[in-house]
C-alpha cells in the first residue's frame, strides 16, 4: 500500500495476507481526502477496523494530530506497528488491540474524523450506529465502506458517496444529508 499524499508522501507500507482485508484503493483514498480537505493538521481520528492501517496512515500524512488505529488481529496489529515504527513522526499514530464494541464503549476522547470499513455481512455498522455519539465530536464526520448503498448510521447521514467495485463509500454528517453527490 502507497500513501499518496503528506508529509509520507509515496512511502509504501507492508502488511499480511489476511481473509476479508479489503485496503481502500488510492482512488478511493483521494476521493475521501478531497471530501474532508487534503490538510487534516490538528484533527483527531479513529480507523476502527484498522487492517490495512491505509486511512489511519494517510490521515496521519496529512497531518492528523492524533491517528488512533483499533484492529482484533494479532498479525493485523503487528504489521500496524512495524509500518509505524518506519515513519519518521509516527507518534501521533496510536494503536490498539481491540474489539471495534469494546472500544467503542471505552471513554475515549471524542474524535474528529472516525473511519469505519468493518467486514462485510456481519452487521457491525448497526452494532456500532448506537455508540457513535459517545467516540465522535459534536461535529466529526463518518467514512463508512460498505457492501450496500447507506442512507446513513445513527444521527449521521450520507453527504456524499461513490462505489468502487463491489465497494460503496460514504461522507457522512451529523444531521440531513445535503444533496448527496
Amino acid at each position: 500500500m502507497r500513501i499518496i499524499a503528506g508529509e509520507w508522501r509515496r512511502r509504501v507500507l507492508r502488511f499480511p495476507d489476511s481473509p476479508g482485508l479489503r485496503p481502500t484503493p488510492d482512488r478511493v483514498r483521494e476521493t475521501l481526502f478531497n471530501w474532508l480537505g487534503a490538510d487534516l493538521r490538528g484533527a483527531s481520528c479513529l480507523d476502527l477496523f484498522a487492517g490495512s492501517g491505509a486511512l489511519g496512515f494517510e490521515a496521519a500524512s496529512r497531518g492528523a494530530a492524533r491517528v488512533v488505529l483499533v484492529d482484533n488481529s494479532p498479525g493485523v496489529i503487528a504489521a500496524l506497528e512495524s509500518n509505524a515504527r518506519t515513519l519518521p513522526g509516527g507518534k501521533r499514530l496510536e494503536i490498539v488491540r481491540s474489539d471495534a464494541v469494546r472500544f467503542a464503549s471505552s471513554d475515549a476522547q471524542p474524535f474528529d474524523v472516525l473511519f469505519l470499513d468493518p467486514p462485510f455481512k456481519q452487521g457491525w455498522i448497526d452494532r456500532l450506529a448506537p455508540l457513535l455519539p459517545a467516540i465522535l465530536a459534536g461535529n466529526g464526520v463518518i467514512y463508512v465502506e460498505a457492501e450496500t448503498p447507506l442512507e446513513g448510521c445513527g444521527a449521521w447521514r450520507t453527504v456524499r458517496h461513490g462505489r468502487a467495485g463491489q465497494v460503496f463509500y460514504h461522507l457522512m454528517r451529523r444531521g440531513d444529508a445535503d444533496g448527496a453527490e
